[in-house]
């Protein structure tokens, strides 16, 4: 392995945000003070000494090169696919050459603007020695229900159940084979701790903050902005 790894962070953003499209704007577009939701989301990134960024976007984007935030030399960009592990896949696709088997890539949501710098260096910190890597998560603090139709079937033990977040990061050789099994085989890939998952690797998990929230309905743009807010980013 490299003395020093290098960092590289990946941001899908070719989603149209289904749940959110009743607003006509992409979620990643969506303005929360003086900057979309993907700028915010980028930026924590940024100020991790990340060798480079990659925002994967819809092939149909017009919007993210000309967002003024997104004009930093650390960004490129590639044109994304029609699921979110075939986005992932193109940004890692991006880096061969650059990027080495034993660097770390970090995948954060676009649609993650809260995200706090401290956590990515927490993230970094815990796991700099693994083989493998792992994901920020929190534990579940609500109680949960297995539902069948409208009826509950189920009271399921959350003690040991944790909400998964990003960035998740992983060894770049072992991510890209990875990523590339699964969709060769038709394995579902919700995340990429679920591609690293299917092909038996442990993935250690680091606590992070209830803040770093995923915008998923319009509503929840005001939370967001309340957290950046907080912490003095809007």
């Amino acid at each position: 392995m490299s003395l020093v790894p290098a960092k590289w962070a990946i941001v899908p953003a070719a989603g149209i945000g289904a749940r959110f499209a009743a607003t006509g704007t992409p979620k990643q577009y969506a303005r929360i003070g003086d900057r979309t939701v993907l700028e915010h989301s980028v930026s924590a990134m940024l100020a991790c000494d990340m060798a480079g960024v990659v925002i994967a976007v819809h092939p149909e984007d017009t919007q993210a090169r000309h967002l003024p935030f997104l004009q930093h030399p650390a960004i490129r960009f590639v044109t994304g696919g029609a699921e979110r592990a075939d986005s992932v896949l193109q940004a890692m696709l991006s880096l061969q050459g650059p990027a080495q088997a034993d660097d770390w890539v970090l995948v954060h949501d676009a649609a993650r603007p809260c995200l706090l710098p401290a956590d990515v260096k927490n993230l970094v910190r815990v796991l700099h020695a693994d083989a493998v890597g792992g994901i920020l998560a929190v534990p579940a603090i609500d109680t949960l229900k297995k539902v069948g139709g409208d009826t509950i079937e189920q009271t399921v033990d959350r003690s040991q159940i944790w909400q998964a977040q990003t960035p998740q990061m992983f060894r770049y050789g072992l991510l890209l084979q990875s990523l590339q099994a699964a969709l060769v085989s038709g394995q579902p890939v919700t995340d990429e701790a679920s591609a690293i998952e299917a092909r038996g690797y442990p993935v250690k998990v680091v606590e992070g903050s209830r803040s770093n929230i995923k915008v998923t309905y319009p509503q929840d743009l005001a939370l967001a902005a309340f957290f950046l807010q907080q912490e003095g980013r809007a």
